[in-house]
This record gives C-alpha cells, sequence and structure tokens, in this order.
C-alpha cells in the first residue's frame, strides 16, 4: 500500500475506492469497517483472482484473497468499533448513523475521487447524504451509494473481504479463550446456547456480546424475572415457616 500524500484526492482520477461492512446483525464482537482504495487497471486483476461478495466465499477463499487485495490495494483502512459503541447507537436507534460516520472516516483515508459503498440504510440516497455530512472538511469524493454493492461492484467486494477477514480474526480471539460460541449470530443456536448459559451464570451479558439486540435483552429480561420469582418464593416460603412456627407456639 502507498503512504498516504495530502494531495492525492486531487491528482490521480484513476483510483477507485469501495466500503463495506463485517458484523452488523452479530451479538458477538465488533463492527468492522473496511476501505480499499486501487487503482482502476488493477481491478480485473481481482476479478480474475475471484474477489466477489466475501458471503459468497469460503474462509479459506477469503483469507488467501485478503493477502492479494493487499498486495493489489493503493490504501486500506480499518475501523472496528466495539460493542459498548454499538449497543449506544442502537439503544438511540441510530446504528445507520454510526455505520455512516465510521465509513466517512474510512473514506477520508483511502484517497480516491469515486468512492462506491454499501448502503445500509432502505434509503441508499438518504444514506450517501449521512456519509457525506460526515466527511472531513476539505475536497470530497464523490460518493456512490447502492444496496447489495458487495456483490455488483468488485472494488466493494475487496473492502467486504477485508473486513470479513478482520472480524472473523476478531471472533476468534474470543473462541480461544470461550470455546464454543458459534458463529455470534443471534441465528445460531450455538451462539445463543452460549449466551444464554454464560447469563445464567453469571447474571449479566457477557463483554463481548451487544446488549441492545434483542435477543440477548430478552435472555436478560427472563433472567430478572426468574431471579424476582425465586425471590418472592423465597419470602413467601419465610412468611409461612415464620407463621408455623409462632401458631406451634
Amino acid at each position: 500500500m502507498s503512504s498516504p500524500h495530502p494531495n492525492s484526492l486531487h491528482s490521480n482520477n484513476t483510483i477507485v475506492g469501495g466500503v463495506d461492512e463485517a458484523g452488523r446483525g452479530s451479538v458477538l464482537g465488533p463492527l468492522v469497517i473496511a476501505g480499499v482504495s486501487i487503482d482502476r487497471k488493477n481491478l480485473s486483476r481481482l476479478r480474475r483472482a475471484g474477489v466477489r461478495d466475501s458471503k459468497l466465499l469460503s474462509a479459506k477463499a477469503r483469507r488467501q484473497l485478503f493477502s492479494q487485495i493487499i498486495d493489489l490495494a493503493e490504501y486500506i483502512c480499518i475501523f472496528k468499533s466495539d460493542c459498548n459503541e454499538v449497543d449506544n447507537y442502537v439503544f438511540s436507534n441510530l446504528l445507520n448513523k454510526l455505520e455512516a460516520k465510521a465509513m466517512a472516516a474510512v473514506i477520508d483515508n483511502i484517497y480516491a475521487m469515486r468512492v462506491y459503498v454499501d448502503a445500509c440504510d432502505v434509503n441508499s440516497t438518504r444514506y450517501k447524504e449521512c456519509i457525506e455530512y460526515e466527511l472531513a472538511v476539505g475536497p470530497k469524493p464523490k460518493i456512490f451509494s447502492f444496496h447489495h454493492c458487495d456483490r455488483t461492484n468488485t472494488v466493494v467486494s475487496a473492502a467486504s473481504i477485508i473486513a470479513k477477514v478482520i472480524r472473523d480474526g476478531e471472533i476468534q480471539k474470543i473462541r480461544l479463550q470461550h470455546k464454543e460460541i458459534g458463529s455470534g449470530y443471534p441465528c445460531d443456536r450455538r451462539t445463543m446456547r452460549f449466551i444464554a448459559e454464560w447469563i445464567s451464570n453469571h447474571h449479566s451479558a457477557p463483554p463481548f456480546a451487544r446488549k441492545s439486540w434483542k435477543p440477548i435483552r430478552a435472555i436478560l429480561e427472563k433472567q430478572r424475572q426468574n431471579i424476582h420469582l425465586r425471590e418472592v418464593i423465597k419470602e413467601n416460603v419465610s412468611r409461612t415457616i415464620t407463621r408455623t412456627v409462632g401458631s406451634m407456639n
């Protein structure tokens, strides 16, 4: 990768950028945003290498392409948002704003005149405008915001691979400590079983889990109700024993 140059945005119209995320819907681990910029002449090399939407690739294929993308990229920028930061935005119903801020920060550091992003908002134009608002002061690239852009645009596909490999590494760190955590997504029974057992044992969510997610909130609420029920039963039993002892006297 090249070293950033203050005039990069002005001087090279052949550099195109792509930005995508990994882990938006996960209940475990960080949200990862990746940006990649590449010279147009190298896009065909990415396609020939097999670069496409990371979700369509095996973990092994993603790791192999990861190195090739790094070799061909002009700039790569990674933004990681931990569970606490994600929770703060989700509790305020502002997850799309967090992603827009993160994508803007990434775009500011990949020095491309044209940048394509995979829109997470149902309104792709509104999402583009949100990103543009968050960009740093100064010359701004032209932003193109589309749904499923990771499937249709090679440089966004490259960004999706970078984001996914980085996030997989973060999940693997958690897995090495806690073993059977599954994929980290709420559709994974192993993940939800792990979280339920953790909450049962610790009476709180794992520190690497998103407490704002509905499935975890539901487990926490059920745990709270169970604790309350046990306390009520214990209190009622205590009162019954007290009354029984009193009547015997």
